[in-house]
């Protein structure tokens, strides 16, 4: 859906990257000397925005990779069950349900406001 397209030796640990059409957050780079008849190389460590997923790649430097938008948004809690919780977007008043993670049962209460993250079509509670 919503990405951009960046140089390998442009991305920084902390920002996003796709990995397998997947948002994924970089952990670590380490980059290698470039061979006699190769170029430079960087090793990437990232964890899934939505699977919580390890994956590493390899590409040269120079290589161009995708790098989706990834959106934080504020929403006010609505209803909560055991399974999922509906939210309210703040700024475009858009509901919606999303399964509740087992880390933020008991965090959560109707009425009060969450960050989410919204990316490639898929949103995830960043935080209470």
């Amino acid at each position: 859906m919503a990405w951009t397209q960046q140089e390998v030796r442009e991305l920084k640990e902390g920002r996003y990257m796709l990995i397998d059409e997947e948002p994924c957050k970089i952990l670590s780079i380490q980059t290698s000397k470039p061979g006699k008849h190769g170029e430079a190389k960087a090793r990437i460590d990232a964890v899934g925005v939505f699977d919580g997923a390890k994956r590493s790649v390899v590409f040269p430097v120079k290589h161009k990779v995708q790098v989706p938008m990834i959106g934080k948004r504020q929403a006010q809690v609505l209803s909560l069950t055991d399974a999922e919780v509906q939210l309210m977007d703040l700024e475009s008043y858009e509901t919606f349900s999303l399964p509740l993670e087992s880390e933020l049962k008991g965090q959560l209460s109707p009425g009060g406001e969450v960050q989410y993250i919204d990316a490639m079509g898929k949103r995830r509670i960043s935080r209470p």
